[in-house]
């Protein structure tokens, strides 16, 4: 198992290993592309930089990540402008999603203990949105975090917990609202 596959399974890897000066200079070079176009003449360069983009599916730039190759976006789903996904675990977005303006994904974390931090050591866990899910502009979704299908969450949350399906959240840190009527 290389050190990638480490990192993304949240078990304990080598953050100096070359693989990774590799991969995000792919990533780097994929994502300059991206972001020097507009919708259709950027989704060769979306597909080469993610693992999965779904048919009809729109990616709009600018568009930020470290790796790509962790992300898998499903069908029918717009990913709006200035979102960026830290994604040193998978992200998985599902189909029909709507996802906010510079909304940002955050599968890492650092300890609380500064003698960790002082060493860059890093946790990340996966973050999964699932299908028919509207994500309002400038959230922040944290590690290890589920958005349950057909949920909405308000512009400006932060989401710390997993969402129930067809829930409304809302706020900082979001909580649950209402459940919504199917």
């Amino acid at each position: 198992m290389n050190e990638f596959e480490k990192m993304c399974l949240g078990i304990e890897y080598d953050a100096y290993s070359p693989e990774f000066d590799i991969l995000r200079k792919r990533a780097f070079d994929l994502l300059q592309s991206i972001n020097q176009r507009q919708f259709e003449p950027a989704r060769p360069y979306v597909e080469q930089l993610l693992k999965q983009l779904g048919e009809n599916s729109v990616v709009c730039p600018p568009f930020l990540c470290e790796y790509g190759k962790t992300i898998s976006i499903g069908e029918n789903t717009y990913i709006n402008m200035g979102v960026t996904m830290l994604d040193n675990a998978p992200i998985s977005i599902g189909n029909n999603v709507l996802v906010g303006p510079s909304t940002q994904f955050y599968t890492p974390t650092h300890s609380l203990d500064y003698r960790d931090r002082r060493k860059w050591e890093v946790q990340s866990l996966p973050i999964t949105v699932e299908d028919d899910v509207w994500i309002g502009g400038n959230v922040v979704i944290c590690q290890g975090v589920t958005i349950g299908a057909r949920s909405v969450i308000a512009a400006g949350s932060v989401v710390t917990k997993d969402v129930e399906p067809d829930s409304l959240f809302g706020g900082t840190p979001a909580k649950f609202i209402k459940t919504l009527n199917t």
